[in-house]
């Protein structure tokens, strides 16, 4: 782990010729090489591994752990180093890290913030908030299970502020029993996924469909954290809201959030925290990308509460096999990246794929 200063200096270089999302750092998450690489990198304490999760770094550790202990267990995902659905994680917490939305959001101190320590997580940032379900949460899961090695106990630093976040795996499988089970069934389902013989096409969509249960039951978990939405710019709260609603598509999709993947997704998100009197598509200091990209996630959200989540339903219904979850995937890949791929041909195509399942 690198010296605070260090690490302030390397992120301002990361973020300075940017105005979008920065993601990458010479291919790889946002600090990705300063992270622990194995266990003993991290706090132990009598006998215990006792990681900071309000610490960029060691959060980020917890992502490059799980995945280097899974790897072996990924090969229907394909050839390359990369291709884990693991990779959108780490990829996230740098965009949320790079774009301010790891800052404390109430302004009560400089945590997260360029004049502050710049790898401090907020434990009043919402984004930081949710994004714990997603870190902790499965690394409790993967260690108890095996994954981290014979016998190894956790438990994560709860510093000031932090005190009502569960930090072992019996404390959060008891406050958030469902989705410690997905994350149990997802690492419990890639041992047996690695014995079985059906052909790789099936095993990898077996072990998506593992994934998003987690991701999602994780994100379900996180309605915990959304009393920190008052925090922040109604712009802001609708996107959050729009982002969150996204990810009822990818997960019914079984998107394969690897690397070269998720970072086109993700790049197009906006750079900067929203704030009063940010309209998209209009928003000067935002590219057309991240322009675009914001009016498709509210349009999507906006119909799918004017339809009475009609729209998400009809959504999952069509994604009934392996070959509509492929069309899906494409699908999304269209509304999200191509500007002139119309949202009612989004629609149209959405309500004639269900009625074919």
């Amino acid at each position: 782990m690198l010296r605070p200063t260090v690490l302030s200096l390397l992120l301002a270089c990361a973020v300075s010729f940017s105005s979008s999302a920065v993601v990458l750092e010479n291919g790889m998450p946002i600090l990705w090489a300063h992270t622990a690489g194995q266990l003993t990198d991290l706090p132990i304490q009598n006998g215990i591994l006792t990681p900071e999760p309000w610490h960029y770094l060691h959060r980020m550790s917890l992502y490059r752990l799980m995945i280097a202990a899974t790897d072996p267990f990924m090969g229907s995902m394909g050839t390359n180093a990369t291709d884990s659905p693991m990779w959108g994680l780490p990829l996230q917490l740098g965009w949320t890290l790079t774009s301010g939305r790891l800052a404390d959001p109430t302004g009560a101190t400089t945590c997260g913030l360029q004049t502050g320590d710049t790898m401090c997580i907020s434990p009043q940032s919402w984004w930081g908030c949710v994004n714990y379900f997603a870190s902790v949460l499965p690394f409790l899961s993967a260690a108890q299970q095996g994954f981290m090695g014979a016998g190894v106990q956790v438990q994560m630093q709860a510093p000031a502020g932090a005190e009502d976040f569960c930090t072992t795996y019996a404390d959060c499988a008891a406050r958030y029993p469902d989705a410690m089970a997905k994350w149990d069934a997802f690492f419990t389902g890639l041992k047996t996924a690695a014995e079985s013989p059906l052909p790789e096409n099936e095993k990898k969509d077996s072990i998506l469909g593992l994934y998003w249960e987690a991701q999602m039951t994780s994100t379900y978990a996180s309605a915990a954290c959304n009393a920190k939405q008052s925090y922040y710019s109604s712009p802001e709260v609708s996107f959050a809201k729009s982002w969150l609603n996204s990810a009822e598509y990818v997960s019914a999709a079984h998107f394969q959030s690897n690397l070269e993947k998720s970072v086109m997704f993700i790049l197009p998100l906006p750079g900067r925290v929203l704030q009063e009197g940010d309209i998209a598509p209009n928003i000067a200091d935002m590219s057309q990308d991240e322009n675009h990209t914001l009016s498709v996630f509210s349009w999507m959200n906006s119909m799918n509460n004017i339809l009475g989540g009609t729209l998400v339903r009809l959504w999952r219904k069509s994604m009934c096999s392996v070959t509509t979850r492929e069309k899906g995937r494409e699908m999304l890949e269209q509304l999200l990246l191509n500007p002139s791929f119309a949202t009612s041909t989004f629609l149209s195509i959405v309500t004639g794929m269900s009625t074919s399942c």
